[in-house]
């Protein structure tokens, strides 16, 4: 499916605003997604992540603003939106008592493609994603990265120009993630324009061509990835001292080192030293927890990376995904059956 070709923007949101109560959800959200490219939208819990993908997506309306998805309004003209995306939530949401191929044509009668085309798509899409084998399987005895390749296939059954993809990976073992990254390179390669939702900063440094980080229901920055590293700028010392009891003194004893305020992770034992200078002040953050008698059980220097950056504009680190207590919404099924 096709862009027209006076569209140049795959995803346009300006000034949307959503409350939910006394809560405010969005607070004047702007975005963009260029045709053919990936935006990544970080931000921690309720930050208006899913908010604002649900509005792009047809399923909330805004108490104001203005959004578009392959030029058409989202608010005016929902159905002809609705032709035009793919959707896949933070929860693999799959019938289990459905085979592969079911979940696929039932997903494909829902957008009227028709008997005969829903069951071809079906197939094409189980291939595609190495799904062919177990197609003729109920879904409960797929893998959690089965089943997340399997929601994705649904996304596409549509042939969309434009795909939602919020927190793809949740939940996925670190193969299965990689696995999935390399499918969502292979879909943009072939010139799906997507915004994806995340809370891993390195599923964004990968897959993202721009960047925007949501706090609060806003755009707090953006750019690329190493358009907002370099906004941190300098090197990172990281130090882990073998006892954690020792933490408060090496952290008193390294501070004057620092060009910014360090980081103390408890959990690892371990302090982030914003620092310039590189290997000599390395040396010296040595030489000063020898004379204290701290043992260090590892050091580092590095650069910045998307987690410094998301620490330093929003005062702390990206947040874990939400556990298991949070109802899955099937918003694709939604979108298609709309």
């Amino acid at each position: 499916m096709a862009f027209s070709p006076t569209v140049t923007n795959a995803v346009l949101a300006q000034g949307l605003v959503k409350h939910f109560k006394d809560v405010k959800a969005l607070d004047g959200l702007d975005l963009r997604v260029p045709q053919g490219t990936v935006l990544a939208v970080l931000g921690p819990n309720g930050a208006g992540k899913t908010t604002a993908v649900r509005i792009l997506t047809t399923l909330l309306q805004p108490d104001s603003g203005h959004a578009e998805v392959a030029g058409v309004d989202v608010v005016a003209d929902p159905a002809t939106a609705r032709s035009k995306i793919g959707v896949s939530g933070q929860y693999a949401a799959v019938d289990e008592y459905l085979t592969g191929f079911e979940n696929l044509d039932m997903i494909g009668r829902l957008y009227h493609l028709g008997r005969k085309r829903s069951q071809q798509r079906a197939r094409e899409l189980l291939a595609q994603f190495s799904l062919d084998d177990a197609g003729d399987r109920m879904a409960k005895t797929y893998s959690g990265g089965m089943r997340r390749r399997l929601d994705l296939a649904g996304a596409l059954v549509a042939d969309p120009p434009v795909m939602f993809l919020d927190e793809p990976t949740t939940g996925l073992d670190p193969r299965s993630r990689t696995d999935m990254w390399a499918t969502i390179q292979r879909l943009v390669a072939g010139g799906t324009s997507l915004l994806l939702t995340t809370q891993y900063l390195e599923e964004a440094d990968l897959l993202a061509d721009n960047i925007i980080v949501v706090d609060h229901g806003k755009v707090i920055a953006e750019g690329t990835a190493d358009e907002l590293k370099a906004q941190v700028g300098g090197e990172r010392l990281e130090i882990t001292v073998s006892e954690g009891s020792d933490l408060p003194r090496a952290a008193q004893l390294l501070a004057p080192l620092g060009s910014a305020d360090l980081t103390v992770r408890e959990e690892r034992r371990s302090l982030l030293v914003p620092v310039t200078g590189g290997a000599a002040v390395l040396a010296a953050a040595l030489r000063r927890l020898d004379d204290a008698d701290i043992a260090v059980g590892d050091v580092g220097m590095r650069r910045p990376t998307l987690d410094d950056v998301f620490l330093s504009l929003t005062g702390h680190a990206a947040e874990e995904p939400p556990g298991d207590g949070e109802t899955p919404k099937d918003d694709k099924q939604e979108v298609a059956a709309r």
